[in-house]
């Protein structure tokens, strides 16, 4: 028998190959129960390959009869579906705890082996020994023995395939190279056992060298013994986002539990299916195919993450679509979507919305209603005295009609009475004036809240309008409000007046409310410059803010009334200050003690 030849040389790289896997697991730190499973497995193959090695060497070169060589050989051989069999397991499940029924399954290989070692007294494992599989006979165990081992080989390629279906999906290059690797010796072997192709002894280390090479795409290329497969799977199907993965042609290969459950889809209904043929399936006509191409062409030579947020009508949700590339040694392998369900968020948004309509609404009422009460005192007055006046103007009417023909009322006493109605009519005339000030006021205030007109004023136009509409909440409080004018009071400032007297009334309303009921107390109500603004300070000495107050002021709604206030004045002042007039609000405060 020529000693060198093509399948000897196959031998040698299967024994080499399996001898640098052997070493390449060992130094994987940490070395996890795949891993481990993974070390049997080649040490199950290098006494196969090993030991056929030195079989063909002894027996060419010094005539030793071979089928001593196999009692070595059978030991790795009936034991490496075992070594797989708990592969699969772990690659299925991550990590397994090792039971007592295991141990059923090492029985046969055992038997088989002693078979074997003993096959000289029964014949019930070979009938006839040759190195050539097409001359051998086969004791009636050998068939007992084969169909076990096919059997169990058979299981741990179905676990196998599961198991990376589950983790990269049924076409990933993972998956396919643990199917070929898997199943080229077990076809090799059948091919030879069932003489349906002349082959040696050598098939089957020469074939596992094979699966060997396939194996080190997945273990060097893929990382195939630095991941836990399913529990990856478990992980991403637990994620509240929905994900798929595209390949280059936008086939999906790859998506989460969460997906399905999300759009009430079955695996088979999405996987290997295009992207926009899904879009149409699901009636999705608010999506527009030709932009999202688009984007997915662009993804692919892009770093870049693409937002969008669309409403799935199908589904009744809203979503935030995020679209990225994968990469692998910076190469393009496919594009990753995305799904985050935002449907609470933007429910959520509306309800806060709605809620604050209602606050702004309950807001704008009470200021209506302060504008009312201010109305109803700072008109009763001038009301009063106007129907004084048509009372002494309604005399004088009488008396002047009466002297009309008396000879004893002469010029002088015309031109008195004369002089009497042209006073009350002065009187009138100031009254009315006060009261249309009053109503152009109001009418602004009113007005502002559903207009934002802009305009120039002046800061004593100011002054009189707060003047007027806080009159009445001062004089209820019997508070005083002193005005300091340290400019000129010509001054014209440009923006909404309405809307800034609204802002000085509120913080006026606020000093008040400080003093919590407190009489014969004032505010400081002052005006200076600071070179081109214009500087709006209001200061009570009340009982000052807590901190809590302070660090929510301007940031939030936050209100120190309980529930007869709403927090908004303050927020909604800062707003305004800030978007209408380009300006700041500062404050300082003091907690002080009362007494």
């Amino acid at each position: 028998m020529n000693l060198i030849n093509i399948p000897f040389i196959l031998l040698c790289i299967s024994t080499l190959a399996t001898i640098v896997f052997i070493v390449y697991i060992t130094r994987q730190k940490p070395l996890n129960e795949l891993k481990k499973a993974m070390f049997y497995v080649f040490s199950c193959l290098l006494i196969m390959s090993a030991g056929v090695l030195l079989q063909n060497i002894c027996y060419s070169v010094w005539g030793i009869d071979p089928i001593y060589f196999e009692n070595i050989i059978y030991i790795g051989t009936c034991f490496l579906p075992v070594t797989f069999f708990f592969t699969s397991l772990i690659f299925d499940n991550s990590k397994i705890n090792f039971k007592r029924k295991y141990i059923i399954i090492c029985i046969i290989p055992i038997i088989s082996i002693l078979m074997v070692w003993t096959n000289n007294i029964h014949h019930l494992f070979y009938k006839e020994y040759s190195l050539n599989l097409n001359q051998m006979v086969f004791g009636s165990y050998f068939y007992i023995y084969s169909a076990y081992t096919y059997g169990l080989l058979l299981v741990d390629i179905i676990l196998l395939i599961r198991s990376a279906i589950r983790t990269s999906g049924f076409f990933s290059k993972q998956t396919i190279l643990i199917i070929v690797g898997t199943a080229i010796p077990i076809i090799i072997n059948l091919l030879g056992y069932l003489n349906i192709v002349e082959m040696t002894v050598y098939a089957t280390p020469i074939s596992f060298a094979i699966g060997i090479l396939f194996y080190s795409f997945a273990i060097f290329k893929f990382n195939f013994l630095t991941i836990t497969p399913i529990a990856l799977q478990r992980i991403v199907d637990r994620i509240s986002d929905s994900y798929i993965v595209l390949n280059e042609n936008n086939i999906i290969t790859d998506f989460n539990e969460t997906f399905l459950t999300t759009f009430k889809v079955k695996a088979n209904d999405v996987r290997n299916i295009d992207i926009i043929s899904l879009i149409q399936k699901f009636n999705e006509h608010n999506i527009n195919t030709d932009s999202l191409l688009i984007t997915l062409n662009k993804v692919k030579d892009s770093n870049d993450t693409f937002h969008y947020e669309k409403h799935f009508e199908s589904v009744n949700k809203h979503f935030n679509i995020e679209i990225n590339d994968i990469k692998s040694n910076g190469k393009y392998v496919g594009t990753l979507i995305l799904l985050k369900d935002i449907t609470q968020h933007i429910r959520d948004m509306e309800t806060i919305k709605q809620n604050q309509d209602m606050l702004v609404e309950k807001e704008r009422l009470a200021s209506l209603g302060q504008l009312v009460g201010g109305i109803a005192h700072n008109l009763k007055t001038p009301i009063m005295s106007i129907a004084g006046a048509t009372e002494g103007l309604t005399d004088l009417v009488k008396e002047y009609d009466s002297s009309i023909g008396d000879p004893e009322v002469n010029d002088q006493d015309h031109h008195e009475i004369a002089h009497d109605m042209s006073e009350w009519i002065e009187k009138i005339k100031t009254h009315t004036s006060y009261m249309s000030d009053i109503i152009t006021a109001v009418k602004g205030q009113a007005v502002t809240l559903n207009e934002n007109e802009e305009d120039s004023f002046t800061i004593n136009e100011l002054v009189k309008r707060v003047n007027i509409l806080m009159r009445h909440e001062l004089k209820n409080a019997l508070i005083d409000m002193n005005i300091n004018m340290n400019v000129d009071d010509t001054l014209s400032l440009s923006g909404n007046v309405n809307s800034l007297v609204q802002v000085i009334n509120n913080i006026i309303s606020n000093a008040i409310q400080a003093y919590n009921g407190e009489t014969n107390k004032i505010i400081d109500l002052s005006f200076n410059k600071n070179g081109n603004n214009i500087i709006i300070s209001i200061e009570d000495y009340g009982c000052g803010m807590t901190n809590e107050v302070k660090d929510k002021l301007f940031k939030e709604m936050i209100t120190t009334k309980g529930k007869n206030g709403t927090g908004l004045g303050m927020f909604m002042s800062y707003s305004t200050i800030r978007g209408h007039f380009s300006g700041d609000i500062t404050f300082d405060s003091v907690v002080r003690k009362r007494y």
